[in-house]
């Protein structure tokens, strides 16, 4: 891969600069003659004051730099450098070379070391290597500058349903009411529970969250009211609660649905006291706490069904949020997935900035039931078994199992395999005239067929483009992809 990456290099850096500071002036021409076809332009200076005006001047991408020079030393050329914040890629070049002088060059900036003399190759390797790594630190920048404008908190979308969400979080985080948040596993509820507490007044107070499915029964009681000393076996010390620690500040509680009825009864009374006992003791601690619930589950149902307190439904059940799933959030699951990708590489020391076209129609296609945290684990599964540029479809095909839409616009929606935009359905076809008597409950087409339809025209009115015809539609891209998808799977 980074030899296919070199083979656009030289086009790539074309505007840019590399500057030679060097103070033997044969030397210095060897060197650009070196690097005469690299393609950005070749700059030489042969002072440090001359260096210092060059890089202010020409802001180049890659310094070579010479440690001895007659008017400073390299090492103070870097240390002003630094002190800049000057994003500059700087290769330190020295005759006089030393584990030592290394050591205090790369402390100060440097990211490379050369040591005289050195051949063509050697000076072109190096000079390669390092303005590819300059490119893709560029570019890693400018998609997180990107993302600022997509990001609310630690969230990341535009999508109408989650600007529906930042609506609420806003609206909410004022008040005192409790929050309950239902929604899919994996949809992000524990980042909804902590940009409401973030937007809050009781922002400067702790945030404490609590899985009420992970906990043992035994233990949840005390997990939440903390304990005594002999409270019970092992109880050898006392022992603050989540509720305490929380004073001032939130309570999340999430799959509050899995917590014991008769549990609820004790939460029920700290809600409406503001008061908790610890384990042990019958003493009451007064406790100021913001609640905020998260379930996966319907909480209606449960209390229908007997596992949850209705008294405690209404006390919790104040201002509801319910999170959308990936697959209603559009092109916010490419969004997510980009900023995952250059998180991931980041950590793994991989290439990725970007997925294919291919790539992304595979993410918008997909159902994904495991929402963000399914996509996440995808991405990452990815980055860590692949490496490139591109995060292609054919690495996503391996990880997301059989789905099959390389043809979707060459295929079965190309514009080629329909007579013109309103073309009827394959299945209408055979009914000839009947078509014209729509009158006829025998000629009425079911709901399905007349979608089908519907879709299919509007794809081939658009060149097979997908995202296009679901902008004429008025419907999200990934809604069109997964019908194709079924009816894919389903064709004779």
């Amino acid at each position: 891969m980074v030899n296919s990456t070199f083979s656009t290099l030289d086009s790539a850096h074309t505007n840019e600069t590399i500057l030679i500071v060097e103070d033997s002036p044969t030397l210095a021409l060897t060197y650009q003659a070196y690097l005469r076809n690299m393609g950005p332009a070749i700059e030489i200076a042969e002072t440090g004051k001359i260096a210092l005006q060059k890089i202010k001047d020409l802001q180049p991408v890659l310094i070579y730099l010479d440690l001895k020079l007659p008017d400073m030393d390299g090492i103070t050329i870097l240390r002003k450098l630094k002190a800049e914040g000057n994003a500059a890629r700087v290769i330190v070049i020295t005759a006089h070379g030393s584990i030592a002088v290394a050591v205090e060059a790369m402390r100060e900036g440097a990211t490379d070391f050369l040591l005289k003399p050195f051949n063509a190759e050697r000076l072109t390797t190096i000079t390669r290597t390092a303005l590819e790594l300059q490119h893709l630190s560029t570019l890693v920048e400018q998609y997180e500058e990107g993302y600022k404008g997509k990001q609310h908190g630690k969230f990341i979308g535009e999508s109408a349903a989650m600007k529906a969400i930042y609506r609420m979080v806003k609206d909410a985080a004022p008040s005192r009411a409790s929050v309950f948040i239902v929604g899919e596993s994996g949809t992000g509820k524990e980042l909804c529970a902590e940009a409401i507490h973030t937007a809050s007044p009781r922002r400067d107070k702790n945030f404490m969250a609590l899985n009420c499915a992970a906990i043992p029964e035994n233990l949840m009681e005390s997990e939440i009211f903390g304990h005594v000393k002999g409270a019970f076996t092992g109880a050898s010390d006392d022992r603050e609660g989540t509720a305490i620690r929380a004073d001032g500040g939130t309570l999340f509680l999430d799959e509050i649905c899995e917590m014991h009825i008769d549990l609820q009864a004790k939460l029920l009374r700290f809600i409406q006291t503001g008061q908790i006992i610890p384990v042990g003791t019958s003493t009451p601690i007064h406790v100021n706490v913001r609640f905020i619930c998260a379930t996966n589950r319907n909480p209606w149902e449960e209390v229908q069904a007997g596992r949850f307190r209705e008294d405690l439904y209404y006390r919790l059940h104040v201002i509801p949020i319910h999170m959308p799933p990936l697959r209603d959030r559009g092109e916010d699951a490419i969004d997510i997935a980009r900023s995952l990708l250059i998180e991931f590489a980041r950590e793994e020391g991989k290439q990725f900035r970007d997925f294919s076209e291919n790539a992304k129609t595979h993410l918008l296609a997909h159902h994904w039931p495991g929402n963000v945290r399914e996509l996440g684990n995808v991405i990452q599964s990815a980055v860590v078994l692949n490496d490139g540029e591109y995060l292609t479809d054919d690495m996503i095909k391996k990880l997301l199992g059989a789905i099959h839409h390389d043809h979707l616009s060459s295929a079965r929606f190309s514009s080629q395999n329909h007579s013109g935009p309103h073309s009827p359905h394959p299945d209408t076809r055979r009914s000839g005239q009947r078509e014209n008597k729509p009158s006829i409950p025998s000629d009425i087409k079911p709901l399905a067929v007349s979608e089908r339809k519907a879709i299919e025209e509007a794809i081939a009115a658009c060149d097979g483009s997908v995202r296009k015809a679901a902008k004429y539609l008025d419907v999200n891209a990934s809604t069109l992809y997964r019908k194709i998808k079924l009816w894919e799977k389903t064709a004779p």
